[in-house]
């Protein structure tokens, strides 16, 4: 009864040397020799064995510090292969996936596009672990040149606002 945790944090491709996956957890120490720890678990539905998101928390020696949840529905994980089903959010499964232990080799979150989650644990670890997160650099795309455009002239005498 895998979930393939393994490979999905690999998917996400967390940038983190000191980590660790142990059963469905995800652990990191993104400041090395610091304080503060990372964990990132999978958010379990109403339903057994399905997951709607994850949940990232900061802890320190004392417990919990902070946690977040990032749905999957709110970073578009799923919406590819909903469309392809023909899912919309009033149906049963909508932007979560399920594991089912009879078969122990299909891969529930396969085709999941994890950028979107990315981007959210980065902005959060950027919070926590300020400069810890190797940052990509945003793409630019190509823009027109912006023109000098002379300003109109202010009210002569009195005061402006």
């Amino acid at each position: 009864m895998s979930m393939y945790a393994r490979e999905f944090f690999a998917a996400l491709g967390l940038p983190f040397a000191d980590c660790a996956v142990v059963g469905t957890t995800y652990y990191a120490s993104p400041a090395p020799g610091g304080p503060l720890r990372l964990r990132i678990d999978f958010c379990r539905t109403v339903r057994a064995d399905e997951y709607d998101g994850l949940r990232v928390a900061t802890y320190q020696d004392r417990g919990e510090l902070d946690a977040a949840v990032l749905r999957f529905e709110d970073h578009k994980t799923f919406d590819h292969r909903d469309a392809a089903q023909g899912r919309t959010p009033l149906h049963a499964g909508y932007g979560t996936f399920q594991e089912f232990g009879d078969r122990p080799d299909w891969v529930p979150w396969e085709g999941a596009h994890t950028n979107g989650l990315r981007d959210a644990i980065d902005q959060y670890v950027s919070v926590w672990f300020p400069g810890y997160w190797p940052r990509s650099t945003p793409v630019r795309t190509a823009a027109r040149t912006a023109r000098q455009v002379p300003s109109p002239p202010g009210p002569r005498g009195g005061r402006s606002r």
